[in-house]
């Protein structure tokens, strides 16, 4: 058998370890490693999307996460039309059928909050091979003046972030929720399995 090669972290797996891991303590005795240098498009990995300009750039690949590269482009994800899904999946999934493996409430928080603690909570869950997630992000205020957030931006940036990398890679499908689940206030978020 031969030797197993070594191979470093780049830059970009270490943003996203540290992004992962931001809202834990360190066990005692023991410190975090500082960041190392990266450039300031670290974690932001090009996928297209349909309507939104691709960054033009190479990446580090994350330890064991799907990685979709410039000519296997992703189709966008879109809550009207679920790609890749069998009848049934997709009819228990739009009718709220599937079981929720976990769920998070993002509103009230500010835009890079919720960016923040939604790369987390996915990238946690597709490790954790939980299935069908809950996205909750409010369905915003009528007023515009209201809130900070203006009317349902989080509604309007949650399926933009979840076309974007790193997330996009681990998403099979997103759905609007049924009323019991938040409604349009809310996503159904199918994660791909791990191989």
């Amino acid at each position: 058998m031969p030797p197993r090669r070594r191979r470093t972290v780049t830059s970009d797996e270490h943003s996203l370890w540290r992004m992962a891991m931001r809202d834990t303590d360190p066990l005692p005795g023991r410190a975090l490693p500082d960041a190392p240098a990266s450039s300031p498009a670290a974690g932001a990995l090009p996928v297209e999307v349909a309507g939104l300009p691709v960054a033009d750039g190479s990446a580090g690949r994350g330890a064991g996460l799907p990685v979709s590269g410039h000519r296997n482009r992703l189709p966008a994800l879109d809550p009207a039309s679920p790609p890749g899904l069998d009848r049934r999946t997709d009819d228990r999934m739009r009718r709220g059928r599937l079981g929720i493996d976990g769920r998070i409430d993002l509103h009230g928080m500010t835009q890079s909050q919720a960016h923040a603690a939604l790369n987390s909570f996915i990238l946690r869950g597709w490790h954790e091979q939980r299935r069908m997630v809950l996205v909750i992000t409010g369905k915003g205020s009528a007023g515009k003046g209201s809130g900070g957030q203006g009317a349902g931006i989080l509604r309007q940036v949650v399926p933009r972030w979840l076309n974007e990398s790193p997330l996009r890679p681990l998403v099979l499908a997103i759905q609007r929720a049924q009323p019991k689940d938040g409604g349009d206030g809310a996503l159904y978020v199918l994660l791909k399995r791990r191989r």
